[in-house]
């Protein structure tokens, strides 16, 4: 199966339709006033419905098995027609699609079977998905401009070319992949000032993210909280506090790291873990949904 371990839990909403097609007006009639021998149709495949969702995983095998917290099935009959819709809820890492169209495949082979003896001319048309809502994608925002970010590397070894750089990097890749370019890619060593005074700089340079990574932990040479605390003008706790409650899920150290978040006029500022896995982690738990804030600030448009 695909691995969905660097996921976050999230509302997935999925809708599927069926429709299943009978011969005559004879067996409508027969469904709505529950004439049919097998028994209550609607019922009946309801339920059946119902079991198809939760056992999804067990018929396809790259299925991952997921808490379904809400499923309702609803009928619509037009003429000689019966159109199926199943809703699937659940807050879990991956989407329900599946499980939506699984199911209501399920009711209408159901119905069929129920309705075939009395109906040899029923057909089953147009197994499709309607909607499906939840994950990062559904929160993605569209910016009239490109975002720009500095990105920071705080290490006295990588500074002095005792180790590479692979922290960095890896949030230079997932800024990336969130269509942020990279204006700037700095390694300076773990001092106060410095620190402080690349912010500064950044900052008047207007990019609209400042990434530092390293020097949150609580060696003696940590001190990237005590220098960019001072400097912003509004903290967002929410951030980091997302940030290692994704890390804690993952390894318990999590809740060791100093990792900071807020704004600095216009631009958002960010200190997270300078270990490769801290820093890929931390921004796995923030973006996309981060960029959320340029379209607050910006008001515009969110996708939705």
């Amino acid at each position: 199966m695909v691995d969905i371990t660097h996921k976050s839990n999230t509302l997935r909403i999925a809708k599927a339709i069926a429709t299943v097609k009978v011969s005559k007006q004879e067996t409508i009639d027969a469904i709505k006033n529950k004439l049919v021998p097998k028994g209550d149709v609607f019922e009946m495949a309801k339920t059946a419905g119902l079991f198809a969702v939760k056992r999804t995983s067990d018929m396809i095998p790259d299925c991952h098995p997921i808490p379904i917290e809400y499923t309702a099935v609803n009928f619509d009959i037009t003429g000689l027609e019966i159109n199926i819709q199943l809703e699937v809820r659940t807050i879990y890492k991956t989407g329900v699609e599946v499980e939506a169209m699984h199911g209501v495949s399920v009711v209408a082979l159901t119905m069929y079977d129920m309705l075939k003896p009395i109906d040899k001319g029923i057909e089953i048309a147009n197994i499709r998905l309607l909607e499906k809502k939840g994950g990062k994608t559904d929160k993605k925002d569209t910016f009239n401009r490109t975002l720009k970010a500095a990105v920071v590397v705080c290490s006295d070894s990588i500074s002095k070319g005792k180790k590479e750089d692979k922290a960095g990097k890896a949030v230079i890749e997932k800024l990336e992949k969130c269509g942020v370019k990279i204006s700037e890619y700095s390694i300076i060593p773990d001092e106060q000032d410095i620190i402080q005074n690349t912010l500064l700089k950044f900052c008047e340079q207007q990019n609209d993210l400042v990434i530092f990574t390293g020097g949150t932990g609580l060696s003696k040479r940590d001190v990237s909280p005590e220098a960019i605390k001072p400097l912003l003008d509004r903290e967002i706790p929410g951030v980091m506090e997302a940030a290692r409650n994704y890390g804690q899920n993952r390894t318990p150290y999590a809740m060791l790291s100093r990792g900071i978040a807020g704004m600095k006029g216009d631009t958002l500022v960010l200190a997270i873990p300078g270990s490769t896995k801290g820093a890929a982690e931390t921004m796995d738990a923030l973006f996309p949904s981060l960029l959320h804030i340029f379209a607050i600030m910006n008001g515009e448009r969110h996708k939705e």
